[in-house]
């Protein structure tokens, strides 16, 4: 496997992927480290993946010109299910290629060091299509969800700056921001799960099974329990595999598990 630093391109050829490009400098080492891979003989080709068009676990970048921009797709795959991110193919799938490919990789540099925490690992490699260079980044899923996405905004109120984090998660062909539940979610995933059935968690089940739903805040008004405490057992529950969570525009809901 071959270490990437944003820095300079040469051409070399080798055997399992003509006309690809490395970026060579090894006294960047201080710098995020990318990594070149070899393309799985089973992944889907370029022309496969433009077909195949965008969704959940696929992005077109025409370009790339904002360090903030690029890392809510980078922080939302990695706090999903994974994905790649074409760089140099439109929105309506046409290939244009990139124009440089040195100020491409500086930018998602920039992306990981400032812009993510914690910072998600990410393989790129180059494909060429009739003369024209595409940048494949491939996300995977992250076992050290969620990954934040740090940005500097500015207060309409006072017009100060201040930074803002957030979570960001793919949904369809889209990045939004993950609501509270799922982040709480993230969070819980690598602590073991210890749940008792009180006489809260049996109000719910017979809350829901006769109303279907319930959201945070009306758990915590049945069970007269601060909205933190009753976030902590809906996650539980969810871990568990008793109910799930559900996402609709902007609310959550919490249902019986249907499985």
């Amino acid at each position: 496997m071959q270490c990437l630093t944003p820095e300079f391109f040469r051409k070399v050829n080798v055997d399992w992927l003509s006309q690809v490009y490395v970026v060579v400098n090894p006294n960047l080492s201080d710098l995020i480290t990318m990594r070149i891979i070899r393309p799985k003989s089973s992944s889907l080709s370029l022309c496969d993946l433009v077909a195949e068009g965008e969704g959940l676990h696929t992005e077109f970048k025409r370009l790339i010109n904002s360090a903030p921009k690029i890392a809510r797709s980078l922080s939302a795959f990695a706090n999903t299910a994974g994905g790649t991110i074409l760089v140099g193919v439109d929105d309506d799938k046409r290939v244009v290629g990139i124009r440089s490919e040195k100020e491409t990789l500086q930018i998602i540099d920039e992306a990981l060091r400032f812009h993510i925490e914690p910072k998600p690992e990410i393989e790129l490699y180059v494909e060429v299509f009739k003369s024209r260079m595409v940048l494949v980044v491939v996300i995977p899923e992250s076992p050290e969800r969620p990954h934040f996405h740090i940005e500097e905004r500015y207060r309409y109120e006072t017009g100060k700056p201040v930074v803002a984090r957030r979570v960001f998660i793919r949904e369809g062909s889209q990045n939004r921001a993950a609501s509270e539940e799922r982040i709480a979610l993230m969070l819980a995933s690598t602590e073991p799960v210890k749940l008792s059935f009180s006489e809260r968690e049996q109000r719910l089940l017979a809350y829901l099974s006769e109303h279907g739903r319930i959201t945070t805040e009306e758990f915590a008004r049945l069970a007269a329990i601060p909205l933190q405490e009753a976030r902590r057992i809906l996650v539980l529950l969810v871990r568990a595999g008793t109910i799930q969570l559900l996402t609709e525009e902007t609310s959550c809901c919490y249902t019986l598990f249907a499985g």
